[in-house]
């Protein structure tokens, strides 16, 4: 039996719950919110290992009122585009909020779980690649490492490196990241292999 992809894995769990607030069972909030602010969620068990261990721990399942998880590293909006997302029917997200949050839904796909949101966020950080954001990009690639999204955005760095390397990011780069500096610097060092010369020339 073929092995499902990460989005039929993920169109397999919960589906058209996020707008029927009936029945909600948890509250989920960001770091920037109070609790009138947090929204109102069904078990997110369905799409994310993380989230289903936590509401399936003794104290979650003991507790007798409406509990609120706070996912401290994101801010309202970004939760918000989070749960919309792990709410789709057909587990996509609009184009709008996943560049306005795509840094953060990487983050947040990475440390909840979630790897078809993972999978989508890569394709919109490696399609908006340009010098500007290339050192960004790569160092979020290490956060853990995502081979593709790291070749990536070397490649951006390198096809710009005389652009990149005059720039005040890349001086700070240099100091908070020394060892992947010095295999950029390899790299834009090493001269292209040598066409091969017709003998008949």
């Amino acid at each position: 039996m073929a092995k499902q992809s990460n989005k039929e894995d993920f169109l397999g769990g919960i589906r058209k719950l996020f707008r029927e607030q009936w029945q909600a069972d948890v509250l989920l909030k960001g770091g920037d919110s109070d609790e009138l602010a947090a929204i109102s969620a069904h078990k997110l068990a369905g799409r994310s290992m993380v989230f289903k261990k936590m509401m399936e721990s003794d104290e979650f399942k003991a507790s007798s009122k409406l509990e609120t998880v706070t996912l401290s590293e994101m801010k309202h909006e970004e939760v918000e585009a989070l749960v919309e997302f792990m709410y789709s029917i057909d587990g996509s997200i609009s184009s709008d909020s996943l560049k306005k949050h795509v840094r953060s839904l990487y983050l947040a796909a990475d440390k909840y779980e979630i790897p078809h949101l993972r999978d989508l966020c890569r394709s919109e950080l490696i399609s908006s690649l340009k010098p500007s954001n290339a050192l960004d990009i790569l160092e979020l690639a290490q956060i853990p490492f995502d081979q593709a999204l790291h070749s990536s955005a070397f490649t951006t760095i390198k096809a710009n490196i005389s652009t990149i390397a005059s720039s005040a990011e890349f001086k700070l780069f240099v100091v908070n990241h020394p060892n992947l500096t010095v295999e950029i610097i390899k790299a834009s060092l090493t001269p292209p292999p040598k066409s091969i010369i017709n003998a008949d020339a």
